[in-house]
């Protein structure tokens, strides 16, 4: 019992220190809810839905405010001004990587994703190179992507036609690009291998043996292997589950407007017909479809508040002051759901990138990728994939759901880190 009162008369003297100690730090930071101790600000975030959180806070702070997440502040920048501000005006000054508890025990700051500073920036710049090297935006990787397409579009006819859930084969076909680029070579969809790199993507069974650097006896250096091992993983977690999450959703959408699929079916027998493979030469010549697989992205919101990012110094933002290290934590969803560039954003709607005359519009608000020095560095390969790849589908099948179009729920399953669709099964019908 006398433990008891003690432990009571502790806290009761930790809580208003906490709480003045709180206030001492917003008067510097931007304002923000008040903070519960320990704890912060969590109660007052819905985790299944971040983005609709932040919106409601953000019409009462404004669009730059402070959450704790626990006992440490992150600012929120919110808005296509502020994040525009942050990522592009400012890139190399948020450019640090807020962290991440659970991944930094694994990567061990490495890597490309979750690194900072100098290993960040060197290994980032060697990553281009390499991947550039490779083929990376140069013709001989959209041909490695069409061999792909091919190969998912024998993989869905051997369905019959029968109701299948998407997600495996779908997962595959990005995976091999990843390994045709890093590997030289693909596997077949049924190939164990594959399918164990796919569902335990951790492990890295396939890179630890690469032997392009070895530089571990230089402790100055950033590439040791296991910087290199861990750089590979962000490469195949950045081309593999992304882009298969976004054709799984993609197909999920186009499922729910059967009238969009029509009107991308007829773009794409008008302009490549049935007996070649669509290329990236089509792209400019189809507006609609461009534009609906714009919309799929900005729809779909896959990543709605990005990785968190952290300042590289101190700095006075507009008019607060954020010290070096605070997350920042930037909202592309108010940017992609902006209902000035977009009308009615949370409706799906290819219009948001056509003009009047049905050509293809471009908008500064289209981050899917992010923006700045962090953006994702795999975006020139994944726009190639999901153009290539979708197109192909919708050359070959039919897209028939099990149940009346107007029944399908779009709505994410979780929508925290990353939006991840419903599951669904679907029929590919051949044409």
């Amino acid at each position: 019992m006398d433990l008891f009162i003690l432990l009571v008369i502790c806290l009761s003297c930790l809580i208003p220190f906490f709480l003045w100690n709180c206030n001492h730090a917003r008067g510097k930071l931007p304002p923000g809810p008040t903070p519960l101790p320990i704890i912060g600000n969590i109660l007052q975030i819905n985790t299944k839905n971040v983005s609709k959180s932040l919106r409601k806070l953000a019409e009462s702070y404004g669009p730059v405010f402070t959450l704790y997440f626990g006992m440490k502040p992150t600012v929120v920048v919110y808005g296509h001004e502020a994040v525009k501000e942050a990522l592009i005006d400012r890139s190399e000054e948020f450019s640090g990587r807020g962290g991440f508890p659970v991944v930094d025990y694994i990567t061990r700051g490495l890597g490309i994703v979750f690194s900072s500073g100098e290993t960040w920036k060197q290994t980032r710049r060697f990553s281009l190179m390499i991947l550039r090297n490779m083929g990376m935006g140069k013709k001989t990787i959209e041909d490695r992507i069409q061999e792909e397409a091919l190969c998912l579009v024998e993989a869905l006819k051997k369905t019959n036609g029968s109701p299948c859930d998407p997600t495996s084969l779908l997962g595959c076909a990005p995976c091999n690009v990843i390994c045709s680029i890093i590997f030289q070579n693909r596997f077949e969809y049924g190939d164990k291998t594959l399918l164990t790199l796919i569902e335990y993507f951790h492990k890295n069974l396939l890179i630890s043996s690469t032997l392009w650097i070895q530089e571990k006896h230089n402790k100055q250096s950033e590439f040791t292997m296991d910087n290199l091992i861990i750089t590979i993983w962000d490469v195949f977690g950045a081309g593999t589950e992304t882009t298969s999450t976004t054709l799984r959703y993609g197909l999920l959408m186009l499922l729910k407007y059967p009238e969009v699929t029509a009107k991308v079916q007829e773009e794409i027998h008008h302009v490549v017909g049935r007996h070649r493979s669509p290329c990236m030469q089509d792209r400019s010549h189809m507006p609609y479809t461009d534009a609906v697989v714009h919309e799929i992205q900005r729809y779909i919101d896959l990543v709605p508040n990005s990785l968190p990012h952290a300042v590289t110094q101190d700095i006075k933002f507009r008019e607060y002051f954020i010290p070096k290290g605070t997350t920042i934590l930037t909202s592309l969803t108010s940017v992609l759901h902006d209902d000035k560039e977009f009308p009615n954003p949370d409706h799906f709607d290819p219009g948001h990138f056509l003009d009047e005359s049905g050509n293809f519009k471009k908008s500064d608000y289209f981050v899917p990728f992010s923006a700045g020095k962090r953006a994702c560095i795999g975006e020139g390969l994944a726009r190639m994939e999901l153009f290539l790849l979708l197109t192909n589908i919708l050359q070959h099948f039919t897209l028939k759901p099990l149940v009346d179009p107007k029944d399908i729920d779009t709505t994410p399953i979780v929508s925290g880190l990353g939006s991840v669709p419903p599951f669904f099964k679907l029929c590919f019908v051949p044409v």
